[in-house]
């Protein structure tokens, strides 16, 4: 029997070849937050495509409340931050104490991010803020680079292949106001 590993899913797209590299050593659950997405219909359309990859593939996954306004709050007084700055650095941290806290209740040992596919991201630092939640959680943060190996590119060809929606900005109304590059990398 295959350890469970909670996979934390920024948008489905992103969680294509994680979830086939985890897939082969981990029954993997999938956990889709979201309420830094804006506006709401691009978070309907990611939900969407996280539901259509989790049917696809038969794998379980948890949807978190959208609450915006909550996340807001959260990134308040980092607003004119520059992207990649302490407001994305903040939003990682939402993201990954929010994972923390599902995993925990679900009872699953192990989990990690699909943030880290992505080529914009400081996977650096996003894998420093998993390992420390989970080392104060007592659970265990696998710190894959799921980029690495052409891992970002397998991404892009899986998400042509399963017609998923694939975005164009990494999701807040900063990224979107902020012109972040439309390359579908989110």
């Amino acid at each position: 029997m295959k350890n469970k590993i909670l996979l934390h899913i920024c948008c489905a797209p992103d969680a294509t070849y994680p979830f086939t590299v985890l897939s082969k050593e981990f029954e993997v659950m999938g956990y889709f937050y979201g309420s830094n997405i804006h506006p709401k219909d691009e978070y309907d359309k990611r939900l969407e495509a996280v539901v259509k990859l989790s049917k696809a593939w038969s794998f379980p996954t948890m949807v978190d409340k959208y609450d915006p306004q909550r996340w807001l709050k959260e990134v308040e007084g980092l607003e004119n931050e520059p992207e990649g700055g302490k407001r994305c650095q903040r939003c990682f941290y939402i993201q990954l104490k929010r994972a923390t806290e599902i995993a925990k209740e679900e009872n699953i040992a192990i989990f990690t991010t699909t943030l880290t596919i992505s080529p914009h991201k400081d996977v650096k630092l996003i894998n420093e803020i998993g390992k420390e939640l989970a080392k104060e959680a007592g659970l265990i943060f696998l710190d894959i680079v799921f980029r690495k190996k052409g891992g970002f590119k397998r991404s892009v060809e899986l998400s042509k292949e399963l017609g998923l929606y694939r975005q164009n900005y990494c999701g807040c109304v900063f990224s979107l106001k902020g012109g972040e590059k439309g390359d579908g990398t989110g």
